[in-house]
């Protein structure tokens, strides 16, 4: 795992600076990478799999249909959390115009796929995605660390009352469990940004979100008993949160958190707060391309068929800089969050 010294360490140097006077770290990788050719559109590519995800998702509602009112319907669950996964995965690569390179058909496929077929709000989650983008593991200006329920940092340790200073002291413990409401929280958010400024078109955005629940718990309640009904939302919602966590805890829990003041220029601002994982073909589909987490940082717009090969230019490139690069295998990163976030916590079980 990479230390905190890190963040002063890799600074350019004085002698470096002047070396770059025409241009930036990033602006000579950057030109690598166009020259590449791996910013290009891959229309093939998505075509194919959202078509896959499409037909996943059509054929999970067929066997929804057909089982009936059966306990056969807690495999259809487990199914159908493994396409909402997948959807999400979609909805975010939308969000960055990853396939197309226009405003309108980015935001008409990410509406149509977070809030009409996932339950939740494009607007609010790219706002929230994009403050993280700019400032990942920021204590102060990320979204994705800051202290709701899990604190990130022994400063948040040392600052949280209320629910996270009770959850912190055995976060690590938690985190799997508290994963399986992440579905449901996002909704919650969701419905919630209504009212707010993160979302353009509330109206919109909250008729979608109104019609994707009235389709689920109608369905829902209309083919299964009551019982059986809540044991497929609880199955199908839990799994589905499980695996956003897992796609998503990876990137940045556990890498340097940045505290405010200090200044990393863009290329080392997003290297050193990421991790890559490794795990070939099933770990790429499975994270669909968020593995390669420090080239998507680098060029959010890139197209999830091209980071395999910006990951072997952008490693080579800050070994030329001497910035640390990190990447390791899926459950070793699993293992490094959740002892930092053990680590983090101390402070909390030791003032008990």
């Amino acid at each position: 795992m990479v230390d905190s010294t890190v963040l002063v360490e890799s600074l350019p140097t004085p002698a470096r600076e002047k070396e770059r006077e025409k241009g930036s770290d990033f602006s000579e990788l950057s030109r690598r990478i166009a020259d590449a050719g791996l910013l290009r559109r891959r229309p093939l590519y998505y075509t194919v799999r959202f078509g896959a995800v499409a037909l996943a998702l059509a054929g999970g509602v067929a066997a929804f249909v057909a089982l009936g009112d059966s306990w056969g319907q807690l495999l259809v669950a487990v199914a159908l959390a493994v396409v909402f996964g997948q959807l999400g995965l979609a909805a975010h690569d939308l969000a960055h115009r990853q396939v197309f390179s226009r405003r309108r058909p980015s935001e008409a496929g990410g509406l149509l796929t977070a809030n009409l077929l996932l339950g939740m709000s494009y607007g609010w989650w790219m706002n929230k995605h994009t403050r993280h983008h700019a400032n990942p593991n920021h204590e102060e200006k990320d979204p994705d660390v800051s202290p709701d329920i899990l604190v990130w940092s022994r400063g948040q340790a040392s600052r949280a009352t209320g629910l996270p200073r009770f959850v912190g002291r055995h976060q690590a413990a938690l985190f799997f469990p508290l994963l399986t409401l992440e579905g449901l929280n996002l909704s919650f958010n969701s419905f919630k940004a209504l009212g707010g400024r993160a979302v353009k078109r509330p109206v919109l955005e909250g008729t979608l979100l109104v019609a994707h629940f009235a389709l689920y718990f109608g369905g829902l309640f209309t083919v299964l008993s009551p019982g059986k009904a809540l044991a497929f939302l609880a199955v199908h919602q839990g799994l589905f949160g499980i695996y956003l966590g897992s796609v998503f805890a990876p990137n940045h829990k556990g890498m340097p958190m940045i505290e405010e003041g200090t200044r990393l220029d863009f290329l080392r601002r997003q290297v050193l707060t990421s991790r890559n994982v490794r795990g070939g073909v099933l770990v790429d589909v499975f994270m669909g391309g968020l593995n390669y987490q420090i080239e998507h940082h680098l060029f959010p717009s890139m197209p999830t068929p091209a980071l395999g090969r910006a990951q072997l230019l952008t490693e080579a490139y800050c070994a030329e800089l001497g910035v640390p690069y990190h990447q390791t295998g899926l459950l070793a990163s699993h293992r490094e969050a959740l002892r930092h976030m053990r680590s983090v916590g101390e402070p909390l079980r030791a003032a008990r």
